[in-house]
Parts: structure tokens; sequence; C-alpha cells
């Protein structure tokens, strides 16, 4: 194959690679959606307690994480940090606040500091990128459990839209069946035909319209 040859192809398989649809929420380890999680898996969690976890459920759904502090208050600071390393709101990456940012266990002022320098986020891949300069891949594979950026409703693929905690097949459907989106009052009135406005609140944190 000669030189030329070969540098096509290779042209083509870097192109292939960076159009691949990667999902905006970050990937799961062992991190519970506080949104999602059943009760019978919040009683596993450290410091959980049957009151605490009835409470957790009930007062669903967290518009973020400081909603869901609000609820554990009565929690040593300690005792939390080691909850939030099981359970959590995932945080807008281009929109949290230092004190949002602060709440995922083991991040300091100095990485905070980081996740705020490369606003605006266009994807999770940019994230792994420029917070891979700090720490190991495995640290990257942590943070990204408590992120996300959020989906553009009129062009995330399949995969993107079923990132987002608790979305299912039928959700998906109803989010692609009234695209083009025109505003996102548009969809919370249309989403808002098969689900509460809480939840549809909830929905809206994760996407956008560009």
């Amino acid at each position: 194959m000669s030189r030329t040859r070969r540098s096509l192809v290779l042209a083509g398989v870097l192109v292939a690679l960076t159009s691949t649809p990667h999902a905006q929420v970050g990937r799961r380890q062992n991190l519970l959606d506080a949104n999602t999680a059943r009760e019978n898996e919040l009683l596993l969690l450290p410091h959980m307690t049957p009151p605490m976890a009835k409470t957790v459920v009930g007062r669903r759904p967290y518009a973020g994480i400081r909603e869901l502090d609000a609820v554990l208050r009565s929690l040593p600071v300690q005792q939390r940090t080691d909850l939030y390393g099981r359970l959590f709101v995932p945080i807008n990456l281009n929109t949290a606040a230092r004190d949002e940012i602060l709440l995922i266990p083991g991040v300091g002022e100095r990485m905070a500091h980081e996740f705020e320098e490369y606003r605006p986020y266009k994807s999770l891949a940019q994230f792994r990128k420029e917070i891979g300069k700090y720490v190991d891949q495995k640290e990257v594979a942590r943070l990204e459990q408590y992120v996300f950026v959020p989906v553009n409703l009129n062009t995330a693929t399949d995969a993107d839209i079923l990132s987002i905690p608790g979305m299912g097949q039928r959700m998906l459907h109803e989010f692609k069946e009234y695209r083009p989106y025109k505003s996102i009052e548009q969809f919370r009135r249309e989403i808002g035909k098969y689900v509460s406005k809480q939840e549809v609140a909830r929905l809206e944190r994760y996407v956008t319209l560009e």
C-alpha cells in the first residue's frame, strides 16, 4: 500500500472514531442516582437508615445535589461525604456552582477550579481529556460518574438520550416525537403530557437547544 493510500485510510479511521456518538452523562460504576435508586438499594449505602431511605425516595425528584444535601443535613459532614461516594445527583459541567462541585468526594478547591477552567464543555470526551491532564484514567472515570453535559434535543443520538438517568425506550420515543423543538417551553409542554412538572424539570437539566 502506498504512503498516500495509507494516509487516506488512517484519516478515514480517525474520522470514524471522532464521529462516534458518546453518551453525555457519565458512565456509572457503583454510584447511584438519588432520583432513580430503589429504596432497597439505598438501604445498602453507608449511614443510610430505613427512615432516611424513605425520606430520600419521598422527596423526589431532586433538581440538583443541593436539594439532596439539604435532605441529608442531619448527617455529619464526613458521613455525607461517605454517602456521596455511592449516591449523588449528577451536576451540569457547564453551570454547576463551586459549592456543588465540592460535594463530589475527593474534589478540593484546586480540582474544582480545573472543572470550571475548561467551560463550556461540548462533550464528556472533552472532560476526560482535560481532567486527564491532572489525574489518572481511573480517577477520571470515577469523577465522570458525577457529571453530565446537556444533550441537544434536536440532534442527540438515542445513546445520548438514553444516558439520562431514568430514561427508557418509551420516553426516548417521546423525546424524538416532537423534533424539531423550537424552544424549551415546547419541550416542557410536550413532555409534560407524560410526566409531572417536577419530572419535566428534572429531565430538563439534561437537555439544551443550540
